[in-house]
């Protein structure tokens, strides 16, 4: 099998990422890159990326030239089965370009429709690729932004529990601008879902914080019971993350969405001492970088749950890692109303009563992309 292209589309929304005024949820992205991998056989892998949709699409395009190639250049003719050999392909002629950013994150959407392609050819889901599943349902929680009051907050926790989601985790959204308003949102959320619903909370890496601030905000938090406080340092405060676990401080620390590779998640492990790594299938390197990834999590004895926030593609391919787990935390589950991640799928996945999502079964991702939605929102045809 060879590959015979590799094609990048641009997905806009007809909405603005913002939560409109009194609505229950924001749109979400206004933009979304989609990554379609074609092959001699007729078999095609897809991947959705969360990046920058218009410099990944250069990023693609990009003419051949040594060691600046664009992704077509570098993997036409390849046979999509070898993984590994691409994976390091693709990165060592991208590192004067990249290394990380929309270079990771073009070859991490790649290396994802590649284990697409392999699992339609050979007729299995990939998670028989990685290894085998341990469990076919992973238990859902429902990822939104923080409302601006605890009334507010309140209904939006009554909405998802309607739902049935029993795990919430509000992130960003006004957290940060005022300490004691921050407090009184997380007691706001406690009290309107009770004592036996997880709650997260993703304060936003935007924030400029020390050490000395994580330790406060993880000690004023500490009587909601959170289940984990995520991302609420800079990417590359592995120091600032340290300190912050080395004060005892008794949530779990969470992070990661924003490393990239193996060797980045043992830096961030060793040196962060953080409880649970959240590695993003679509920016850290894919299928191929997340085995080693969930390798270097079992060794150091820590949790994985993947960050997953964009179509179902992602969804699925987070759901695949969830079940191939030895420990499953969270599918992490984007409730954004936004008709472009949504139309493009042709069989979404669907949230059963009890809160659990099964794993699909299906060869490969087992999703279906509806290109006929793809050519709808789609702005660079």
């Amino acid at each position: 099998m060879k590959i015979t292209n590799v094609e990048a589309f641009i997905l806009e929304s007809p909405y603005e990422n913002t939560a409109p005024e009194g609505s229950e949820e924001a749109r979400g992205v206004k933009h979304c890159l989609l990554l379609k991998v074609s092959t001699d056989e007729g078999i095609i892998g897809w991947s959705d990326i969360e990046t920058s949709s218009h410099v990944g699409v250069a990023a693609v395009n990009a003419p051949a030239e040594p060691f600046f190639e664009g992704l077509r250049t570098i993997v036409l003719d390849e046979d999509p089965f070898d993984v590994e050999r691409l994976w390091d392909k693709i990165y060592r002629h991208s590192i004067y370009y990249g290394r990380r950013g929309v270079a990771m994150q073009l070859l991490s959407g790649f290396d994802i429709a590649c284990h697409d392609i392999i699992g339609k050819a050979i007729g299995k889901p990939i998670y028989k690729i990685l290894g085998g599943a341990r469990r076919n349902r992973v238990r859902a929680y429902a990822s939104t932004l923080f409302r601006p009051t605890p009334e507010a907050i309140r209904d939006a926790c009554a909405f998802y529990l309607e739902r049935g989601f029993t795990a919430i985790k509000f992130g960003w959204g006004v957290f940060g601008q005022d300490p004691k308003l921050d407090i009184k949102l997380v007691e706001a959320a406690r009290e309107a879902v009770g004592p036996d619903i997880d709650l997260m909370v993703d304060p936003g890496w935007m924030v400029d914080r020390s050490a000395h601030d994580a330790i406060a905000l993880c000690r004023a938090l500490e009587p909601y019971n959170i289940y984990w406080l995520e991302d609420f340092m800079h990417p590359e405060n592995y120091e600032g993350y340290g300190k912050t676990k080395a004060a005892g401080v008794k949530t779990r620390l969470a992070a990661g969405e924003q490393e990239a590779t193996g060797w980045g998640f043992r830096q961030l492990i060793q040196q962060g001492g953080i409880d649970v790594v959240q590695p993003d299938i679509t920016r850290c390197g894919g299928f191929t970088q997340m085995r080693k990834i969930m390798w270097e999590a079992e060794y150091a004895g820590v949790d994985v749950c993947p960050h997953a926030w964009l179509t179902d593609l992602n969804t699925a391919a987070a759901l695949h890692v969830n079940a191939v787990l030895p420990r499953s935390l969270f599918l992490e589950y984007n409730v954004s109303d936004n008709p472009m991640l949504r139309e493009v799928i042709g069989n979404p996945v669907q949230l059963e009563g009890d809160g659990y999502i099964t794993v699909p079964d299906g060869p490969g991702l087992g999703i279906e992309v509806n290109e006929d939605a793809v050519r709808k929102f789609c702005v660079n045809l």
